[in-house]
């Protein structure tokens, strides 16, 4: 499918870079680092890129890992008024990021030429985006937005000025997460316990979840049949193609996921990182009490990102 395509041509260029200069370690040897980075913001988005990995947050910075530790790719945002990045995401090539943010911001980022297209406030629409999914390749991707209006707004033309529509999935309450495992097929979550799926990236259909306790803030859709759910009071949610099975984690609020069949990480508030294996899930020590608000799954990187420019590594 789609995501598995784009995730095994990243992490098959990530590993073939880091065979060449890191020794194999065993997993167990293995633990979660603090490292520096050179703003103060919120970070609340991480991706993988060609060109590396990339951190969004607060102010409009954009971070880049180099090979001297995190530097400052851009900043400002994509109009340069400094509005806060929300979500992120990269297309199938890796080539370039988009992220979103406050006030309808709306960039794409190319990573190798570190050229910064604006799309932001399409329809003029300037509400605050949450989330980003993008499928496709560089400059022919189709875009979808999470909106705190509870619309998705989506263009089938890389964001071009006069493609965009919209839609509201469900109540109107705000779409907290998008992703996509397909060009037009994948899920989002919404602030009043709401899953959507779509098949044409236009129309929504609910699809749960029943008696749902807490809101959800990540979604990680790798198949019709295959999608991870978390969000407060530590649950997680999976759906089969057939039922949602809940596993509970504890009371931290979780805010992203990533999922590779069995096996995965959730992060959280306080600092908390859960691995999954075939036996369940199991929390992980780690350097810092910060909330966190995402994580990203290279072979050989893990990072997770969140409050007070926190970046955890492992």
């Amino acid at each position: 499918m789609h995501e598995t395509t784009r995730r095994t041509f990243l992490r098959s260029s990530a590993a073939a870079a880091a065979l060449a200069v890191v020794p194999t370690i065993g997993a167990a040897d293995r633990v979660w680092l603090d490292v520096e980075t050179p703003v103060g913001s919120t970070l609340y988005d991480v991706e993988t890129t060609v060109g590396g990995e990339f951190a969004v947050g607060g102010s409009g910075y954009v971070l880049k890992r180099a090979d001297d530790g995190w530097r400052i790719a851009a900043s400002g945002g994509p109009t340069g008024n400094g509005n806060n990045l929300y979500g992120s995401d990269v297309t199938d090539d890796g080539e370039r990021l988009w992220f979103v943010g406050s006030s309808g911001a709306i960039g794409e980022y190319d990573v190798r030429t570190r050229g910064l297209n604006d799309h932001s406030a399409p329809n003029d629409v300037t509400n605050n985006f949450n989330d980003v999914a993008v499928t496709g390749e560089a400059g022919d991707a189709n875009v979808y937005v999470a909106g705190d209006s509870g619309k998705i707004y989506y263009s089938f033309e890389n964001g071009e000025t006069g493609t965009w529509n919209s839609v509201t999935p469900g109540s109107g309450s705000n779409i907290n997460g998008v992703d996509f495992h397909g060009p037009r097929s994948g899920h989002a979550v919404d602030g009043n316990k709401t899953v959507f799926v779509t098949d044409d990236g236009s129309t929504w259909e609910k699809v749960g979840i029943a008696d749902a306790n807490n809101n959800f803030y990540g979604v990680d859709s790798d198949a019709p049949d295959d999608l991870t759910v978390v969000g407060g009071g530590g649950t997680v949610y999976h759906w089969d193609g057939a039922e949602w099975v809940r596993e509970d984690t504890g009371d931290a609020s979780l805010r992203d996921v990533e999922m590779d069949g069995e096996t995965g990480l959730a992060v959280g508030g306080g600092g908390v990182v859960f691995r999954r294996d075939a036996e369940g899930w199991t929390q992980e020590a780690t350097p810092s009490g910060s909330n966190l608000k995402a994580v990203v799954d290279t072979d050989g990187l893990e990072v997770a990102v969140g409050a007070s420019a926190t970046v955890l590594e492992r």
